[in-house]
């Protein structure tokens, strides 16, 4: 694992994962480049981490704002090192055919055309410069099934499919890769689990091994479903 400073896009750095990641990672010495859809928080990274650093609110479901948050990256800090996309919503758990149309659409948004959208605002400028990772978040629910999250399961199948058939698109020297993050203790867990929750890591115990998982990917692993 190099300790080569990195540059690095994480979205949804807001809250839970993505926010222990984030202070984690900038601890390390890397150069974080976050977005997410809390405008409060999104002023406190700033204001925490200072102007090397910078977070900007996005909603990583909208095509156009995703774009505009790339171009400025692109144009300050060049093409990541990695990509991180973290950014992900849970439905609440009930039956399939009990989840409206609506909430079915911006889950499937977020988590996949989310996702999408991130890759396609930065893979050009990724594969011109010859290098970089693109890790894409998945679940155990990506990889396995259960009752009353079929939405969830269906947007994190979608992204393990995604994520090998982008490797196969990618030259040589570039990386993309699903990460199961494992089972951490966050409201999306508690949404499903309740107080069953609490006996998993919390967030900020997590973004240490998390952030040795993340660093340490590179081309060998195109392809892979690795897990925290």
């Amino acid at each position: 694992m190099t300790t080569e400073s990195r540059t690095i896009a994480l979205t949804g750095a807001t809250r839970g994962l993505g926010r222990a990641l984030t202070d984690e990672l900038i601890a390390r010495g890397h150069t974080v480049l976050g977005c997410g859809r809390d405008l409060e928080q999104i002023a406190a990274l700033s204001a925490e981490h200072g102007a090397l650093h910078r977070f900007h609110p996005v909603d990583v479901a909208d095509p156009a704002a995703v774009t505009a948050w790339a171009t400025d990256i692109l144009a300050s800090h060049g093409a990541p090192d990695l990509v991180i996309n973290n950014a992900g919503l849970m439905n609440e758990p009930a039956p399939l055919w009990e989840i409206s149309a609506e909430d079915f659409g911006r889950l499937m948004d977020v988590n996949v055309d989310g996702t999408v959208n991130v890759i396609r605002a930065f893979a050009p400028a990724m594969i011109a410069a010859g290098s970089g990772v693109i890790a894409n978040l998945s679940s155990g629910w990506g990889r396995s099934t259960a009752a009353e999250v079929a939405p969830y399961c269906a947007s994190k199948w979608a992204i393990e499919g995604l994520t090998k058939a982008l490797a196969q698109d990618l030259p040589p020297g570039l990386a993309a890769v699903a990460v199961n993050p494992g089972i951490i203790d966050t409201d999306m867990l508690r949404r499903c689990w309740g107080g069953g929750a609490g006996g998993s890591p919390t967030p900020e115990e997590w973004a240490p091994r998390a952030a040795d998982l993340f660093l340490g990917l590179g081309p060998q692993d195109n392809g892979e479903s690795v897990s925290v």
